[in-house]
């Protein structure tokens, strides 16, 4: 593998571009970014060693770290643009649209949809870090569509960056990421706007926020340019999960209202089941 491209130098892909450079130091790694910015930061720190819009027709692989509603356009201009031999893979948080769109695409085998379960509220290059992937969960979709040479590049890129691979088919993903993933940002962005709603004074609201506080808004610190493309494109299951949450949440409120201290009880303890899941998965 001598040549990688990454499109998209925000934090998946400033991220992803520090992995491979101590993973594979001698593959060149080329980027672009259409905010300057960040392309010249991208540059500053060393992610990429120089920018690039347009790919080399001979780079073995072409990395899209862009919001998702971008994607479909970029991927059909990249594999118009790359050779033969080059994988193109996308690390947007939606799967079931894109690869419903690129069913019939007459260069489908070079495309290979991937999400990577890695992040942090921060954005930019700048939040870049080399650690961000290791040991950390790689969904990938339709495998069996991919050419399987070019699968075997993406196979050792996922090895020598340590990432644990899983399979899933783009609606299964689509539907539990709704649930674990897009409904939690959903919720510590509307709780972050509720309290900025009810409390003008900003330091009254930093003096009494504890850490609770902290850990359950942090998500909305995250970049609203990337969020609100993902809840459109999984809307039909943000809506789903959302509805499923406000049900349980007036559920909650009634218990409250009504001083029902017995169902408050076990309606925590049966929350609490979620302690032994996480556990094990950590």
């Amino acid at each position: 593998m001598k040549k990688i491209h990454i499109i998209g130098l925000g934090l998946l892909g400033g991220s992803f571009a520090l992995a491979l450079k101590k993973a594979l130091p001698d593959c060149d790694i080329t980027g672009f970014d259409n905010r300057q910015k960040h392309l010249d930061m991208a540059l500053e720190m060393g992610l990429i060693a120089r920018q690039q819009e347009v790919p080399d027709r001979d780079t073995d692989v072409v990395i899209l770290a862009t919001p998702v509603d971008t994607l479909f356009d970029l991927l059909e201009k990249t594999l118009e643009q790359v050779g033969a031999n080059t994988l193109v893979m996308d690390f947007g948080s939606t799967k079931e649209q894109l690869c419903r769109q690129m069913a019939a695409h007459p260069k489908r085998n070079q495309y290979l949809a991937v999400h990577p379960i890695a992040g942090t509220e921060n954005s930019g290059p700048g939040a870049a870090v080399g650690n961000l992937f290791d040991g950390k969960v790689l969904i990938i979709c339709e495998m069996e569509k991919t050419n399987i040479h070019l699968k075997g590049l993406a196979y050792d890129i996922f090895e020598a960056v340590n990432m644990k691979l899983r399979f899933m088919d783009p609606g299964d993903h689509d539907l539990h990421l709704a649930f674990v993933s897009h409904l939690s940002h959903v919720s510590s962005f509307v709780l972050g706007k509720t309290v900025l709603d009810k409390t003008s004074d900003e330091k009254n609201i930093f003096d009494m926020a504890g850490s609770g506080f902290a850990s359950t808004v942090r998500l909305a610190k995250s970049s609203p340019a990337m969020w609100a493309p993902i809840f459109l494109e999984n809307k039909k299951n943000v809506l789903a999960a959302m509805d499923s949450y406000i049900q349980h949440l007036s559920h909650f409120r009634d218990m409250i209202a009504e001083g029902d201290v017995d169902g408050l009880n076990q309606e925590m303890q049966e929350a609490n089941k979620i302690r032994d899941i996480l556990d094990i998965k950590e």
